[in-house]
């Protein structure tokens, strides 16, 4: 099993069509990951990642047509926090917001209306999150990771990456990967991701 990505995951990239976005999800479909669907208002109908990812104007649409069940933004700060009450809005139960320099009093209102919802939002400013051989979703390189049993959660993002490659070269397999952020307001915090490993049956230790 996993925590929060696996096999079951169908991703949304809100922001597919910029740079940013644009490279991260080819990276994140090139690992294995099920990405649907994209969205950037005003590009619905065309298509990103040379043709095999639709793009949409709105993340319902996105939902409606694909199923799509977690998302993950590349929305510039000025425009995230909107973009996170978007995907909840539109059914979306995880939400990974990569975003960084969101002023922290904008996000205030928004993790609460996450928590109204009854979803779950991961960032924001975080590298997001990897189930080894599963799915991969947000900025951490697929590469530096094997599959095991050992959870991992972090709120910095370049330790992650420290933490993963020291157990991978020790030969230690990672079940999942967390990265939850390091903003000072943030919509999962470190307590919530390891009762999430605990009930996960194989997660057997944690880092």
């Amino acid at each position: 099993m996993s925590i929060l990505i696996g096999r079951d995951t169908r991703l949304v990239v809100q922001g597919i069509t910029g740079r940013e976005g644009e490279f991260h999800s080819r990276a994140m479909l090139e690992y294995g990951t099920p990405l649907v669907a994209g969205v950037t208002p005003g590009k619905g109908g065309q298509t990103a990642l040379d043709g095999h990812v639709p793009v949409f104007n709105t993340v319902a649409d996105a939902v409606r047509e694909t199923g799509a069940n977690t998302s993950c933004i590349f929305v510039p700060a000025g425009g995230a926090p909107d973009a996170v009450l978007e995907a909840v809005a539109a059914g979306v139960g995880t939400v990974f917001c990569i975003t960084e320099g969101i002023p922290a009093l904008d996000m205030i209102p928004v993790v609460e209306a996450v928590r109204l919802a009854g979803a779950r939002l991961i960032g924001p400013n975080c590298p997001g999150a990897t189930s080894p051989g599963r799915a991969k979703v947000g900025i951490i390189p697929g590469s530096i990771h094997r599959e095991g049993r050992v959870g991992v959660v972090s709120r910095s993002g370049t330790l992650t990456y420290e933490a993963v490659q020291a157990m991978t070269d020790a030969g230690l397999g990672q079940s999942t990967c967390v990265g939850i952020g390091g903003d000072p307001v943030i919509g999962t915090q470190s307590l919530d991701v390891l009762a999430l490993f605990a009930a996960d049956p194989e997660t057997e230790a944690l880092v």
